[in-house]
């Protein structure tokens, strides 16, 4: 089934009103509807618009495909930016450190090898 998000238009003569809903492809301008997810109100100054951001970026995951005018209204509201935006990596769990060799080993066999060199130029 195709499915697009696209206006449904209400109000009365000479003043207009959509709602922006989630539509077979096939359904009527006006007729069955699978979700509300807001509407547009061109009238007032400025016009109003409300979205579900998350459930129209869910709709649009889905593969629904928005008709011209919705998307213009997907794009004034920041939704289609936030869908075509790459998804966030996950970070990488931090890797536990490798454990250094203590400094005290090194040390320690300089000084032993360095105590025999000492040993051996005494008993020359």
């Amino acid at each position: 089934m195709a499915v697009r998000i696209r206006l449904q238009r209400a109000g009365r003569k000479k003043r207009p009103f959509f709602r922006i809903v989630v539509a077979d492809a096939r359904a009527q301008r006006d007729g069955r509807f699978i979700e509300r997810l807001g509407h547009y109100d061109p009238i007032p100054e400025p016009m109003e618009l409300v979205i579900n951001e998350e459930r129209a970026l869910y709709w649009l995951r889905q593969g629904a495909q928005p008709t011209e005018t919705a998307l213009s209204l997907l794009k004034r509201a920041g939704v289609w930016a936030k869908f075509k935006a790459p998804a966030p990596r996950p970070e990488p769990e931090p890797q536990p450190e490798a454990q250094e060799p203590k400094e005290d080993a090194p040390q320690a066999e300089s000084a032993a090898t360095g105590s025999t060199e000492e040993s051996a130029d005494q008993t020359l």
